[in-house]
């Protein structure tokens, strides 16, 4: 698993990229626009090239992820409010195509209680036409996925569970333009544990089994200031939060994570992810690990038969790329 940031963007997109390196990520996450209004920052195509041959040349961040913007709602019955989300969105894909991010990490949105049913299809054509809006120019672009982000559950937020995320994608059938992003915090509190071994096999396996073993594009590694179930959206830095380092330790440490992205959105002192930070995610996943080889003895007998396979089976879920 390599360990990242999210890191301001402020002061231009290769000064990100060199405060993630400072710090001592391996990946990084960057909002291509403030993430609280809705008029994109503009990029030339001189700076998105910049920023690309940076990328490549950096000898320790190995991957660059992409937030979108919060007030994006895909899910929205206001007719001009759900094309404000369209074209921010495709905005923020645009930028994130250009420079070279592996993917663009979204909050689909709130249908505000009247059910995911009523939105699905709304939201599916919205993400078709985003995708149909930003092209990919060979040589200048990638083919990013947007990651769609599982919520912490609050009110009518969409994908507060696999089973919702699952039937955008399949609605969608983008291939591999579409895709997920695991938040740690998000999934325990909306109520789904992962603190043993049991536990955290049976969350990647529900995950495999319901958005499929590709579609894992990265995870969003937080503990929690909320407790366990709070349906709130509330992050904490590692081993400081409800979740703590063991119950972090036996996700982080699932033999099909092993090569997955894990980026850090923890408020560290007040200004995000420090050294420090990354320091104690990198202390959770050795201690998971040490875990997960101190357990080993109870995958004999009938353990054997009944734990999840995906570890063994599916080690490559997602493209950790």
């Amino acid at each position: 698993m390599r360990i990242g940031a999210h890191v301001r963007a402020g002061g231009g997109l290769v000064g990100a990229l060199e405060r993630a390196h400072q710090i001592g990520a391996e990946v990084v996450q960057v909002f291509t626009q403030s993430p609280r209004v809705w008029k994109p920052t503009q990029y030339g195509p001189d700076v998105l090239e910049r920023y690309r041959s940076a990328a490549a040349e950096d000898p320790s961040v190995t991957a660059t992820y992409c937030h979108a913007t919060y007030l994006i709602n895909l899910a929205t019955r206001d007719p001009a409010l759900l094309e404000r989300s369209r074209d921010c969105l495709a905005a923020n894909l645009v930028v994130a195509r250009g420079m070279g991010a592996s993917g663009l990490v979204l909050h689909v949105g709130s249908h505000k209680g009247d059910g995911f049913d009523g939105c699905l299809r709304q939201v599916v054509d919205t993400l078709l036409s985003v995708l149909d809006r930003a092209p990919i120019d060979a040589g200048t672009a990638t083919a990013c996925p947007i990651a769609l982000e599982n919520a912490a559950g609050a009110g009518g937020t969409v994908g507060r569970s696999f089973e919702e995320l699952a039937a955008i994608l399949e609605l969608a059938d983008a291939d591999r333009a579409l895709g997920v992003c695991l938040d740690t915090q998000h999934l325990w509190a909306s109520g789904v544990a992962f603190g043993s071994r049991a536990a955290a096999s049976a969350v990647v396996d529900e995950l495999a089994r319901t958005v499929g073993a590709t579609a894992l594009r990265c995870v969003h590694l937080n503990d929690s200031k909320v407790p366990f179930g709070a349906n709130r959206d509330r992050h904490a830095n590692i081993g400081e939060g409800t979740i703590g380092i063991e119950a972090l330790g036996w996700l982080m440490a699932h033999p099909a994570l092993a090569s997955m992205p894990a980026i850090l959105e923890v408020p560290g002192a007040g200004d995000g992810p420090r050294a420090e930070d990354l320091d104690a995610a990198r202390q959770a996943l050795a201690q998971g690990r040490a875990q997960w080889e101190a357990d080993e003895p109870a995958r004999h007998g009938v353990l054997e038969e009944t734990e999840s396979t995906v570890g063994r089976e599916q080690a490559g879920i997602g493209s950790g790329t």
